[in-house]
This record gives C-alpha cells, structure tokens and sequence, in this order.
C-alpha cells in the first residue's frame, strides 16, 4: 500500500532505503527519545530495515517517508497496532509528522476494521509527541518509571491510545 498526502508519499520499506534509514537512525537528536541508541553501524540499521520489511508484511502499514523524493523518516502500524514514527530532525517543525500520521491512522481503520484502538509508547520529555498524539485523540492510559535503559539512563514510558469510536472525535 502507498499512501499519498498533499506534501509525502508513504511507501512500503525497500532494502535500497538502508543508507537513508541510517542517516536518520544514526542521529543522536532524532534517536533522543527512542527505545535504543542512536545506529554506530549500517549493520544495525540493516536489522531495524529488517524489522520494518517484516512489520509492514503483517500491518500492512510500516512506511518510509518520502518528501520531494527524498527518505526523511518513518512511521507506521506494528505489532498490530502500535504506533510508531521519526523523522529526521532537519524535518521537525514542518507538520510532516501530522500529515504522516493522519494518512497513517485512517489507513488503519480501514484496513483492519476488527482493530478496536491504536496504541503508543512515548518518553514522557517528548513534548512534541505529547501534543502530536492529543492532537489526533490518543489519551494517556497510564505511566511506567523506569521501562527502558538508553545511554545509563533509565527512562519512563508515558502510554497512550485512541479508541476506534474516538478516531473522528478528537
């Protein structure tokens, strides 16, 4: 599935998209409130590839993000359905998150009607996504201290979801 937005064209990930995926990957801004470290090697971000030709043959719904041609990120649906996006920081600020995940979360209800609410895991500093994802209706479920070690540091989780019944709602 391709989806296509005033600005983006959402695509299914390819292994010629590894060179770009890393240059994202492998920025310590942009993997600031990720669930591991920045990529020191093409190598891991080969895996993270791996992962996302694999999801996206379940969901349907993993997409690398083209703008004017070029990958910028990512963003998609895995482990049916949890949210999960980044784009590179060279990118922020632009809106392209938003219309990414507006593309994103209507291509889900209608791909997986039985799907009865989105889910995802934010770093409770990400403030950006704080807001991105109250902008489309998620609401914060709960909070967990301490849920993932990066760079020493542990860092709590803030989870959040959007129920079917809200996703025209927000």
């Amino acid at each position: 599935m391709i989806l296509r937005t005033e600005r983006l064209v959402l695509r299914p990930p390819r292994q010629d998209d590894l060179e770009a995926l890393h240059h994202i990957f492998s920025n310590s801004d942009a993997m600031r409130y990720w669930s591991h470290l920045a990529h020191d090697t093409l190598a891991r971000t080969q895996q993270t590839l791996d992962g996302m030709i694999a999801s996206n043959r379940e969901t349907g719904l993993e997409f690398v993000i083209e703008f004017d041609g070029k990958v910028i990120g990512k963003a998609g649906i895995w482990r049916l359905a949890e949210l999960g996006y980044i784009l590179h920081p060279k990118y922020w600020g632009q809106g392209i998150a938003r219309e990414s995940l507006a593309a994103i979360l209507g291509a889900t209800w209608d791909v997986h009607p039985t799907v009865r609410d989105i889910t995802a895991e934010i770093d409770p500093r990400n403030m950006a996504s704080a807001r991105l994802l109250t902008h489309f209706g998620f609401r914060l479920t709960h909070s967990a201290p301490a849920t993932i070690q990066i760079n020493g540091e542990w860092c709590d989780s803030d989870y959040y979801a959007l129920e079917r019944s809200r996703k025209d709602n927000p």
